[in-house]
């Protein structure tokens, strides 16, 4: 099972359960930790391979991942700690891991709030994934990582977001990150189908205007799916925004869940 941390709250039943991107770990949403645990259950994951899960990776899982493999992952958890349904928060590709979760087991899912969400894959995007597989197994993976990060979080108030998510790459090894690399095989038609399908679940992206690579193609569907979909967007932002701007990202999301109560 991968490794989670509990946060009770005995003054409500309801759960938020946070899941971070690739190369991340549960550590980035310390800065919603405080202002959530005072209002919620909160749930946080290490994904295979990430974090806490790091040791289980060698001896649990097989070469390939897939997205349908890292939610039941997460539905392990859950089951194994009897959470019916909660509140999904995602960043960056947790983002796609979450709207695979609703795809499978929507009813365990109150709503999503999806920071940074990935749902298309622009013509940079593409040839980032073109390049990355290219030399995956020629480069060390941080010089690829430092690489993806400075394309996607490009400007000096993207600075902090780099850093961290670089850090945190560290504790990634090279199998690790190919591993997890080749899941992008998966996402172009992954990505299509759910555009395609509309979930009534309650949906909030949260995304920065500076995030140039994923915002636009998240306006477009959000005004297509309106009956349940509703984004913010935050100024001054690139595209880790729960770290960039925590303090406006905080309020937002929980202004969002209290509408729902």
């Amino acid at each position: 099972m991968i490794n989670y941390t509990l946060y009770r709250n005995d003054d409500t039943v309801q759960w938020v359960t946070f899941v971070h991107g690739a190369g991340g770990s549960s550590s980035i949403w310390f800065k919603q930790l405080r202002d959530f645990r005072k209002h919620f259950n909160v749930l946080l994951l290490d994904l295979r391979g990430h974090g806490g899960s790091k040791h289980l990776s060698q001896t649990l899982w097989k070469q390939k991942y897939t997205f349908e493999d890292i939610a039941n992952d997460i539905l392990e958890v859950l089951d194994h700690l009897s959470i019916k349904k909660s509140h999904f928060v995602g960043i960056s590709l947790g983002t796609i891991i979450i709207r695979q979760l609703a795809d499978k087991s929507p009813e365990r899912i109150q709503s999503m709030v999806l920071g940074g969400a990935i749902i298309k894959m622009n013509f940079r995007s593409q040839i980032l994934m073109q390049l990355g597989n290219t030399f995956k197994y020629l480069l060390p993976y941080l010089f690829l990582y430092r690489f993806f990060a400075f394309v996607i979080m490009p400007r000096n108030n993207h600075k902090q977001s780099r850093l961290l998510f670089v850090n945190e790459a560290k504790k990634l090894d090279q199998k690790e990150f190919i591993k997890w690399f080749k899941l992008t095989t998966e996402i172009n038609p992954l990505l299509s189908r759910f555009r395609k399908i509309e979930l009534d679940i309650l949906t909030l992206y949260v995304m920065g205007e500076q995030d140039y690579m994923f915002l636009p193609s998240v306006r477009l569907m959000v005004e297509e799916q309106a009956q349940f979909s509703k984004l913010f967007v935050m100024k001054e932002s690139g595209h880790v925004v729960n770290v960039e701007q925590p303090l406006v990202f905080n309020t937002i999301v929980l202004a969002f869940l209290a509408d729902q109560k």
